[in-house]
């Protein structure tokens, strides 16, 4: 059955995904959905594959209308809000925190090995805010057949970090110096550009969700454990510092308030359906 509120949910992963330093993946754990995600990418290719596709086209859907709308948006809230925009996602991403750590069951679940992993994938992440470069690279234009190679495959990696808690794919952008030229392709719609990093992203989501799936089966635990520490990680690499008079500390402290009661909000909703189904 086609789900309505799941484009909303994909619009929501679509702006997440525009942010650098911010994971569409985190945003899917946040909604409750990640692990249905994932297995609905990897059903395409099973007997199932109406069912799934079912479920993947209103949060498609989602992420193709903020991709396509919100981007103007986003593009003024960093450039003349970026302290406040940071802080709120900030907010979300410390709120989904506690939240997953209950769902493993870490107090009973983890072992030393697990804490390990945790602490390697935070330290991972982490470490990726001394590779940022200081500015932003120029919008490409006149592209040849190599610039259409490097958005192609920039697409394939940045959608495995996408699909990954705590890693950005919009980072994963500024990294190939592409990022500028994607977002500027979002907003004017340049079609060449679009199709061809959306091709790299899409080939990029179906291996990437296969090999989380195999290890969701193996190595629950684990998985979860080095998720978590990549969230911990993208702390460092989404705060902005505190910065500006007392009017934007004062927007910036509200907004991430607002994040993480959001994150709270969410997670009590998701909660409380389970609860429903459980009981029915």
């Amino acid at each position: 059955m086609f789900q309505w509120k799941n484009i909303f949910k994909g619009m929501t992963m679509g702006v997440s995904d525009l942010i650098p330093g911010v994971s569409g993946g985190t945003i899917a754990l946040v909604l409750g959905i990640y692990q249905s995600l994932i297995a609905a990418i990897n059903g395409l290719f099973s007997k199932d594959w109406k069912k799934h596709l079912m479920f993947l086209m209103p949060l498609g859907l989602g992420i193709v209308i903020a991709l396509l709308t919100i981007s103007h948006l986003v593009e003024w809230l960093l450039a003349e809000y970026p302290q406040p925009t940071f802080f709120f996602f900030l907010g979300l991403i410390i709120g989904i925190i506690p939240t997953l750590l209950k769902d493993i069951d870490y107090k009973n679940s983890f072992a030393p090995v697990h804490y390990v992993l945790l602490a390697v994938g935070a330290v991972i992440v982490g470490a990726t805010f001394f590779v940022k470069d200081s500015e932003l690279a120029t919008v490409m234009t006149h592209l040849v057949w190599t610039d259409y190679a490097l958005l192609f495959f920039a697409g394939w990696i940045a959608s495995s970090a996408m699909i990954l808690p705590g890693v950005s794919g919009s980072f994963v952008f500024l990294l190939f110096g592409v990022y500028p030229t994607v977002v500027n392709a979002l907003s004017t719609f340049n079609i060449p550009v679009i199709i061809t990093v959306g091709s790299g992203i899409a080939i990029g989501l179906v291996i990437t969700s296969r090999l989380i799936t195999f290890l969701f089966k193996k190595y629950r635990t684990g998985t979860y454990a080095l998720m978590i520490g990549f969230i911990i990680g993208s702390i460092v690499v989404i705060y902005p510092g505190m910065a500006g008079d007392s009017f934007l500390l004062f927007i910036s402290v509200l907004a991430f308030l607002m994040g993480g009661l959001s994150a709270y909000a969410l997670s009590y909703l998701e909660v409380k359906k389970t609860v429903v189904k459980l009981n029915h």
